[in-house]
């Protein structure tokens, strides 16, 4: 396959975006061929530092949702500063930024002022609870509209404590949807030339994922329980352990596929045990098929039980651990795993882009910048003189230069990460 620019070749984004959700945002756009313009602080994106794990002076928490994007540093504590947010903001099709409500103001940025001087402007607010309500002046986290929307509820075990999901779903889904966001802003504007502003919560975006849970909670009047490992629907839809200890998954959710689950466990006569004879009479009786189910799991181990169960066409899968996850992606040859390298001995793998297409390859992506890297060709880009940009770092309100390497922060393993918290921005 041939490598052609992404289909948003020639959109270029600002990114006023910290930790999580936002540099998500703008990295999937990034992936997807737009120019990245990612604005920094003085001291950088505070996920910079996230212990405790570090590539060179970089921290793998931004390593992780930071490729192809370009830094530039500008303090917006000064006047002369947010002229030259505002000059940037004029200077692209999309901005991104997930401040708390009304902060992007008072750092000289407004979005409505902005977009009454640049209409074509789409602007992207992503935050915890949203522009508006009561809530919009509430910081958060990924942990907290996980918590508010319910889903902590439903993660876990009956009985013991709720728990957050082992992936920080709230700023990823609210990421994903600040995506949808500006996509669709970009396909309006190309009819009418004229942008929009969206508004993004994480906690709405929570409360989408509720799904079917959320319909069975008004419908049944109930408090849906923890899940588990199971599914309030389908008593075949679950985990179990095998006989070397190993968890596997099975989907049987069809009546077909309950037939070929009995075979291939050696209890046929289940199928004709009135008490399993359909959907509804195995939910019904589903504490009384539940054991019998895992005895006859125990009887092999868990991966000959997935060879024989997807033989027969019946989903199943082994839990895997993240490193074995990672190398199965290594060798299923989708190029999910991309090692990046920034020519000056820092080497870190990640995660690569979903999104494929079926006449180019995928981009292979650039290493996260340097704090700073790209200040000057960045503000030279848009007009900026070299005599002004001197001035603008005399005066400390933009700076090119990287900061030195932190002797004290260790080096890791490129592929180590650590479940730091994340969120939506901080004033």
């Amino acid at each position: 396959m041939d490598t052609r620019p992404g289909p948003l070749d020639g959109v270029r984004v600002l990114d006023l975006t910290t930790f999580l959700s936002g540099p998500f945002c703008t990295q999937i756009l990034a992936d997807l061929g737009a120019e990245v313009i990612k604005l920094e602080a003085p001291d950088g994106d505070s996920s910079r530092q996230i212990p405790p794990h570090f590539v060179g002076a970089d921290s793998a928490y931004f390593l992780s949702h930071n490729r192809s994007k370009r830094s530039v540093v500008v303090d917006l504590k000064t006047g002369a500063g947010q002229q030259v947010a505002r000059d940037l903001a004029g200077s692209v099709d999309v901005v991104v930024e997930n401040f708390r409500p009304g902060v992007a103001a008072r750092l000289g940025l407004d979005p409505e002022r902005m977009r009454a001087r640049h209409p074509a402007l789409v602007w992207v607010s992503i935050s915890g609870f949203g522009q508006t309500g009561p809530w919009r002046d509430r910081p958060a986290y990924d942990i907290v509209v996980q918590a508010l929307s319910g889903v902590m509820s439903l993660t876990g075990v009956p009985g013991a404590d709720a728990m957050r999901l082992g992936v920080p779903a709230g700023d990823l889904v609210g990421g994903m949807y600040a995506v949808m966001a500006a996509l669709a802003a970009l396909v309006e504007r190309s009819r009418t030339g004229e942008g929009r502003w969206a508004d993004v919560a994480m906690l709405d975006g929570q409360l989408s994922m509720l799904s079917y849970q959320a319909v069975y909670a008004t419908v049944a009047g109930i408090t849906p329980p923890p899940q588990g490992s199971r599914h309030d629907s389908i008593p075949t839809y679950r985990s179990f352990r095998a006989g070397d200890g190993r968890e596997l998954v099975v989907a049987a959710n069809t009546q077909r596929m309950w037939a070929a689950l009995c075979a291939v466990l050696g209890v046929d006569d289940l199928t004709r045990d009135a008490r399993f004879a359909s959907a509804r009479a195995r939910l019904a009786h589903e504490d009384e098929l539940a054991p019998l189910l895992e005895e006859a799991f125990l009887r092999r181990p868990a991966a000959e039980w997935v060879d024989r169960l997807v033989e027969h066409s019946v989903p199943a899968a082994p839990i895997k651990t993240v490193p074995e996850a990672l190398d199965d992606a290594r060798t299923a040859g989708r190029d999910m795993t991309v090692l990046l390298d920034d020519g000056a001995g820092h080497r870190v793998e990640t995660v690569g882009t979903p999104l494929r297409w079926m006449d180019a390859a995928p981009p292979a992506g650039t290493y996260p910048p340097a704090l700073g890297a790209d200040t000057r060709a960045v503000l030279e880009e848009i007009g900026y003189s070299a005599e002004a940009v001197d001035t603008l770092q005399a005066a400390g309100a933009v700076d090119g230069a990287a900061p030195a390497p932190d002797p004290a922060a260790p080096a890791a393993p490129a592929a180590s990460g650590t479940p730091a918290p994340s969120g939506a921005g901080a004033d």
